[in-house]
């Protein structure tokens, strides 16, 4: 059986890129994720691996594209500020249709901001930071053991469909320590026959491009995307459901907000509320489906994230508009407590 550890949310999504294969990882250091990159350094000398911390962010996401053009697993992170920087590099994954793992243990902001954790990213990562039509797939853990699964899952998933994965964490997730069973299964193989490795493999020459000077082409070339995200949309969306069963409210949250919530959910059921939570595990793709079947019976809805309210805009949508819906948060590296929770659930549906 495989062993149980205890690690820091930053250690256990390195342990797990390297379990899944990873042996190139370009960054540089920036608090809350700092950790993620000393791993590294420790682990891919041992392992005849690749560690660089490039000069800047921009140099990092830069040798991502070429290490992912050759069709090798490679991972990049930062924490916001350094996200932002990275979002032409993100755009030129996207367009180049190359698999990569980026990792953003998100802070406070705007700009510096501060270090304390933060859900503040929830736009630039769902909606497309970078510039054009692109999407990326977001996954957010909740507590140490996704931060290792969801790590691993999002390796697989950016090789299937040939897309860039993002996981998206708060501070908190990065910086805490829980127990972490680690993983033995090997990584599927997934087969790359367009990369740029050479012609050992493959007759005539691979080249990976994002540049069309004829909009036809270009169309064509998004649209074809598109119809793989489509895919994705249809196979790939996860989230969890904690006691949606009878929920007149129901709570969507995810990362530390969703653990708070589920504290403040079982104190509200102790006072006569049925109150539910849907923790979207993929923000993208969201899942929409489950928000609008919860619309069906229940009375209302309350998004709690560590921002000033980006993911409500998408249960909006997922309902309809058809229930209202309320927002709990904090910002500026401040969570939300289970009480604060507690009381506008108690303001919705009244104490008895």
């Amino acid at each position: 059986m495989a062993e149980k550890v205890l690690m820091k949310g930053n250690e256990a999504m390195a342990e797990a890129a390297i379990t899944a294969g990873c042996r190139h990882y370009f960054g540089y250091p920036i608090t809350p994720q700092t950790e993620v990159a000393a791993y590294m350094a420790k682990r891919m000398p041992k392992i005849g691996g690749t560690f660089l911390q490039a000069e800047s962010e921009v140099a990092a996401i830069n040798m991502v594209i070429g290490a992912a053009s050759a069709g090798v697993k490679v991972m990049t992170s930062s924490s916001s500020p350094g996200i932002s920087l990275k979002q032409e590099g993100i755009s030129y994954l996207a367009g180049c249709e190359l698999p990569a793992l980026v990792v953003n243990v998100q802070r406070g902001g705007p700009g510096l901001g501060g270090i304390q954790p933060s859900q503040s990213d929830y736009f630039q990562a769902c909606k497309g930071g970078g510039h054009g039509d692109y999407h990326l797939i977001v996954l957010a853990p909740a507590t140490v053991q996704e931060m290792y699964d969801l790590t691993f899952k999002g390796f697989y998933l950016a090789e299937k469909y040939r897309m860039t994965t993002m996981i998206l964490a708060d501070g908190t997730m990065g910086q805490m320590m829980e127990p972490v069973q680690l993983n033995d299964v090997k990584m599927p193989v997934i087969e790359k026959p367009w990369a740029t490795n050479g012609t050992k493999n493959h007759e005539g020459r691979n080249i990976i491009n994002s540049l069309s000077l004829l909009p036809e082409e270009l169309e064509v070339w998004n649209h074809r995307r598109y119809d793989r995200y489509a895919e994705v949309e249809k196979n790939e969306v996860m989230y969890e459901e904690f006691m949606t069963e009878d929920a007149d409210i129901v709570i969507v949250a995810f990362g530390i907000a969703a653990r708070v919530s589920k504290n403040a959910i079982v104190e509200a059921r102790k006072k006569g509320i049925k109150v539910g939570l849907i923790r979207p595990i993929t923000l993208w793709p969201f899942p929409k489906e489950a928000l609008l079947k919860a619309s069906k019976t229940a009375k209302a809805f309350i998004s709690v994230e560590l921002n000033m309210g980006q993911m409500i805009e998408d249960v909006k949508l997922a309902i309809n508009c058809s229930k209202p819906v309320y927002f709990v948060g904090r910002t500026g590296g401040m969570i939300p407590s289970p009480e604060e929770v507690l009381a506008k659930i108690l303001e919705i549906g009244g104490a008895k």
